[in-house]
Parts: structure tokens; C-alpha cells; sequence
């Protein structure tokens, strides 16, 4: 069903801008003016843009532009924002259609709560694909900066067995628990963020107002510096005039690694290195395990077959190392192995998670046992956490209290000198 946008004149003469779904402009107007909205403008809208007739030579080359933008949108790692939206409406479709509600019905309620423009728009073309005779999997495939291919799959394998709300359920205490492994990463480096980031502060401002007026009004009298206080004076001089160079440098450095990570090579190459970084490796890893056993465990509760829920996890765990990892794990189910053998020979994944999928492949309870492992690691991921942020605050502390007392002894230990000397 065709969606169009308009605005109407409301009662008392205001002006009431929305969109609205029927079958032509004059079923719209229709509906509207029964709800005593007097039409102005009213346009149909298609992939959320103005039509107006055919599209053209010109509509074609948008419609490739749009396919390559929903490509981007596919690779592309959904904000904060974003998991909060879907889990609180896949969390609210579920209990609908668990409810007996049918999925037109749900999907209308869903419309209406929505407090965001462009998920209204996207619920909307969701249902008019559905009442055009799709099928929910495959409307949402058509949104990936939503709906990526987990989700995607997964509904599809609910719409075979029947179970889309047990499914949709699932998909939101998963999503709800991938939001609380990242806010938990987020957090463990946001406090060392911070201090970096007040420690340069200050110290520019020490650097580049505070000591050249002392050392200023110190060279005037005309006495040999101390050698610290010297030093302090090239490196003033240095910031000074060439603070520009070093931040033309960051930027540099920055739009290098960012160019390399974007390589094969380069990718593998960064995220096996910062797996071997002390502490941090540590928590980086710990997070994605917790990914691959929480999605897998996930995928293969709700029906998707155990190779193409390894293909999909391996999208997903957040490092080129154990992504590679598992597409060798796949590779060796296809030739007809289990799980658990080509996990423990890959050597990235800790021993106990192999014994423990091992386990589960015995007793017929994999799904439970990959759960298991990932609640357990998300405890340890909060371990880490606490422990990062008590290794790195007084390491901070520590190198801000040497920049800042070799500051202090430079400019001091001069006064000291004209001091003995009147």
C-alpha cells in the first residue's frame, strides 16, 4: 500500500504536517478529511523520497545510489540508539503476536507508538510489503541499517517453523544483552578516555600559556638556566609553533591505520596485536567469545542450520582472529567433523569453551551449554573491566604527576638559584 506525506490545516487553523498509507491520493485525502484535516500538500512518498510519475534515467541511477547506500548500511555496526530502538520493538512484536494478534495488527501498533520519523516511515513500508504478499524476513532485508543478517535469518527460520514470536522474543533478550556488553566496553574506556584527554588539557595549557610568561620573565634576568629548565623552554617553543605538525600528524597517523584496518592484511594483522596487549587483549577477547557463543547459541535455538549460524557469527564477533577462527570451524563441519573438535584446534578459543561445547554436543544440549558460556564470561567480562580501570587509573596518575613536577622543579629550581645568589 502506497505511503503518502502531507499537511493539513487541523481545527483553529493549525498546521499538521504526517504521513499516512492508502491505496490512491484520493483514499487519502479522504481518510484525512474524515478526521477533519483540511488536505494542502500531499505527495506519495517510496523508500521514504518524493515520486512524482515514472522514474527516469535520472530515477534509475537513485535507485542504484540507494542500493549501494543500503550495501554501507549492511556493514555498517548499529549505534547505542539504534539497539535500544530494535530491542524495544522486536521486544513489543513478540509479545503482540505471542498474544494472538495478527502480524498486520501488530505492525500497525507499532507504527503508531513510534516516537522516531524514520522508523515509523520503515514500519510502514514494512507492512505494505507484507499486505503486498511478502513475507515478514524478507521485508525487513529490505532495511539492513536495522535488521542485519542475524536478525534477518532468524525471523526467516521462525516464519518456517511457526514460532516468529517465540523467535522475536529470543532475538530481543539477545539484542538487550549485546546492548550490556557494550555499554560495559563503552564504559571501561571511557574513564581512561577522560583522564587522557583532561591530562593533555592541562598540560597544554601549562605548556602553551603558563610557562613561557615564567620562563618569559626568567630569561630576562639574563642567568643560566638549569639544564630541566632548558629543556622545558624547547619543548614550550616546540608546542608553541609546531603544535599544528603534531596535530596534521595524529590526523595522519589516524587516516593510516583506519586505511590499513580496511585490508585483509592490515585487519589481521591489528586485531591479532591487540589481543596481545596486556589487559586489554584480555577484555577484547573475553568480549568476543562472549559474541560468537551468545549468537551462535541464539541462532541455533531459533532452527538456523549449525553451518550458515557459524557464517552469520562470524560477521558479528567483532575480531578478525576468532571470525577467521570460525570460518574454519565451518569450514570443517561441511566436511563432516563436529563442533568442538576444529574449535579446540584453532587454539584462539580458551579450553574451557571447546570442553564445554563439547559437552553439549554429547547430551544433545549445545544451545544451553553455548549459554552457559556466555553468561559466564560476561561476569568475567565485568572482572576485566574493574580490573582495566584499576591498573590504568594509577598508571595515569602517575604520568601526570611526573609531567606536571618536572614542570614545576624546571621553573622552580631558577627562583631557587636567584634566591641564593640576591
Amino acid at each position: 500500500m502506497p505511503i503518502f506525506e502531507y499537511k493539513a490545516y487541523a481545527s483553529g487553523g493549525r498546521v499538521q504536517a504526517g504521513v499516512i498509507d492508502a491505496d490512491t491520493t484520493r483514499e487519502a485525502r479522504n481518510r484525512l478529511r474524515r478526521e477533519n484535516l483540511l488536505v494542502s500538500e500531499i505527495h506519495e512518498l517510496r523508500g521514504g523520497r518524493r515520486t512524482k510519475g515514472k522514474l527516469g534515467p535520472k530515477g534509475k541511477k537513485l535507485g542504484v545510489i540507494e542500493r549501494l547506500r543500503r550495501q554501507r548500511q549492511a556493514r555498517a555496526t548499529p549505534s547505542m540508539r539504534d539497539l535500544e530502538v530494535l530491542t524495544s520493538v522486536t521486544r513489543q512484536m513478540g509479545t503482540l503476536l505471542s498474544s494472538g494478534i495478527p502480524l498486520a495488527e501488530t505492525l500497525k501498533a507499532i507504527i503508531e507508538q513510534a516516537e522516531r520519523r524514520d522508523v515509523e516511515m520503515m514500519f510502514r513500508e514494512i507492512r505494505e510489503r507484507i499486505n503486498s504478499g511478502g513475507s515478514l524476513a524478507d521485508a525487513l532485508s529490505e532495511h539492513p541499517r536495522l535488521f542485519g543478517e542475524l536478525y534477518v535469518n532468524m525471523v526467516r527460520a521462525g516464519e518456517a517453523t511457526g514460532n516468529v514470536d517465540v523467535v522475536l522474543r529470543r532475538l530481543a533478550d539477545y539484542l538487550q544483552a549485546q546492548r550490556a556488553l557494550r555499554r560495559k566496553i563503552v564504559s571501561a574506556m571511557t574513564y581512561p578516555a577522560m583522564m587522557i584527554a583532561i591530562g593533555m588539557i592541562v598540560v597544554s595549557i601549562l605548556m602553551a600559556v603558563v610557562v613561557p610568561k615564567i620562563t618569559g620573565m626568567l630569561t630576562d634576568q639574563g642567568k643560566t638556566l638549569p639544564a630541566p629548565t632548558q629543556v622545558l623552554i624547547f619543548i614550550s617553543d616546540l608546542f608553541k609553533d609546531w603544535w599544528w605538525a603534531g596535530a596534521l600528524a595524529i590526523a595522519a597517523v589516524s587516516f593510516a591505520i583506519e586505511r590499513i584496518y580496511r585490508t585483509d592484511k592490515g585487519r589481521m594483522f591489528i586485531d591479532k596485536n591487540m589481543l596481545r596487549i596486556p589487559i586489554l587483549g584480555d577484555l577484547l577477547r573475553k568480549q568476543a567469545v562472549s559474541r560468537f557463543t551468545r549468537t551462535l547459541s541464539t541462532l541455533l535455538q531459533s532452527g538456523v542450520p549449525a553451518v550458515q549460524s557459524l557464517e552469520i557469527t562470524r560477521t558479528v564477533v567483532g575480531n578478525r582472529v576468532l571470525a577467521d577462527a570460525t570460518e574454519h570451524i565451518r569450514v570443517k563441519i561441511l566436511e563432516g567433523t563436529d563442533i568442538s573438535t576444529p574449535l579446540k584446534a584453532t587454539g584462539v578459543f580458551p579450553p574451557v569453551v571447546s570442553y564445554m561445547v563439547a559437552i553439549g554436543e554429547q547430551s544433545g544440549e549445545l544451545e544451553q551449554m553455548l549459554d552457559r558460556v556466555a553468561i559466564a564470561y560476561d561476569e568475567e567480562i565485568d572482572v576485566a573491566t574493574e580490573r582495566m580501570t584499576s591498573v590504568i587509573e594509577p598508571i595515569m596518575i602517575v604520568v601526570l604527576a611526573v609531567i606536571v613536577g618536572y614542570i614545576v622543579i624546571s621553573i622552580v629550581l631558577p627562583i631557587l638559584q636567584i634566591g641564593q645568589v640576591g
